[in-house]
């Protein structure tokens, strides 16, 4: 999953090297941290949040076959 996430942000930013995802596994959830560089937030996170708001869903979408919830915090 982590590369997954990897492979879609990294073409949006102009830092694609400061790019990290990091996981966070609980009992009922996975929590998925994205990093970038601070001039590149906005374009992951789009106009209006659009960007973030697909990221997620594919994200989601994936993550379906599991029991366990999962998330995407971007920071």
């Amino acid at each position: 999953m982590e590369a997954l996430i990897t492979t879609i942000v990294k073409p949006l930013v102009d830092h694609p090297e400061d790019v990290v995802v990091t996981e966070q596994e609980e009992s009922n959830k996975v929590i998925y941290h994205l990093t970038v560089h601070g001039d590149d937030v906005g374009k992951v996170i789009g106009k209006n949040g659009r960007i973030a708001k697909s990221i997620r869903t594919v994200i989601y979408a994936i993550g379906s076959d599991t029991k366990k919830r999962v998330y995407l915090d971007i920071m």
